[in-house]
């Protein structure tokens, strides 16, 4: 089964139509509130609110982990992200879509960002941090469509609240990011642990404050932007829905902490066994 992330602009769609109400409980705490199983047409699949139901949440305070261990205890195959971002450079502009296949992270160590540690001990590669075969899949559904899409693009990702100043989104266009964003780590590092394909969509809202004669952002206008994408966004997850076993041929499976435990299954901490057994199925 597919699950759904919907990001900032992007925590509910009219044509969702709700199956049912799924439990928030993990053994990392809550997930975010909204967490349930959708249909649309014939299709059900997984869908959690990001920032939580109401938008609740600063990217620092979500529980990233509940949420991808809600996923994969549920039965998730393969997960869908829609985010809100800003652009960093010209061609990305607001209202495209862009399919980031690379990220430097530049949170603060604030957010619980692995399912490894204490005790648990291993490495996981994210030199391919997403699922290339399921950007791929859907690249030429994308092409049909009525906006602009940028793939293979760097997404640096910050802590947040504040948006960049001058030299720090001036200092990530030299490190060869293009997006910017608060929300995507530790997101597909744990969804890779989790052996889950992520595909990552993202939504330009404004550009970041780089360019003195580029209007700086400003919260009227980021919201004015997320109106519109949120119509695009579903026009993409429709055409997502209409490919059969998306992430098939995906390594992710095979990889995560199926492959990274740097232990023997016995020496797993008894008080982890049952929920790294769900994370390497």
């Amino acid at each position: 089964m597919l699950a759904v992330i919907g990001g900032s602009g992007f925590e509910k769609f009219e044509e969702f139509e709700t199956v049912e109400l799924l439990s928030r409980e993990t053994p990392f705490g809550l997930a975010s509130s909204g967490f349930k199983k959708v249909k649309v047409g014939d299709t059900e699949f997984l869908f959690i609110s990001r920032h939580g139901d109401h938008h609740e949440l600063l990217p620092s305070e979500i529980n990233y982990r509940a949420n991808i261990y809600a996923f994969k205890k549920m039965g998730a195959k393969a997960i869908v992200s829609f985010s809100a971002i800003g652009s960093l450079q010209k061609e990305c502009a607001p209202g495209d879509l862009v399919i980031p296949f690379q990220y430097i992270d530049r949170t603060k160590s604030l957010r619980a960002h692995s399912f490894l540690g204490e005790g648990l001990i291993g490495h996981v590669s994210l030199a391919k941090p997403i699922c290339e075969v399921m950007a791929e899949k859907l690249s030429p559904a994308l092409q049909k469509l009525s906006f602009k899409t940028h793939m293979r693009k760097t997404y640096v990702c910050i802590e947040g609240p504040y948006f960049s100043t001058q030299a720090e989104s001036n200092s990530y266009r030299q490190m060869g990011a293009q997006v910017i964003g608060m929300s995507n780590f530790p997101e597909y590092a744990l969804a890779r642990e989790a052996g889950l394909p992520y595909l990552p969509c993202c939504f330009v809202t404004d550009y970041d404050c780089w360019d003195d004669s580029i209007p700086h952002v400003t919260v009227d206008e980021v919201m004015k932007v997320m109106k519109h994408n949120n119509s695009k966004a579903f026009l993409v997850l429709k055409e997502v829905l209409k490919i059969q076993n998306i992430e098939e041929g995906s390594l992710a499976p095979q990889g995560g902490l199926r492959t990274g435990l740097f232990m023997p299954p016995e020496a797993i901490p008894a008080d982890k066994k049952s929920w790294v057994q769900v994370l390497m199925n």
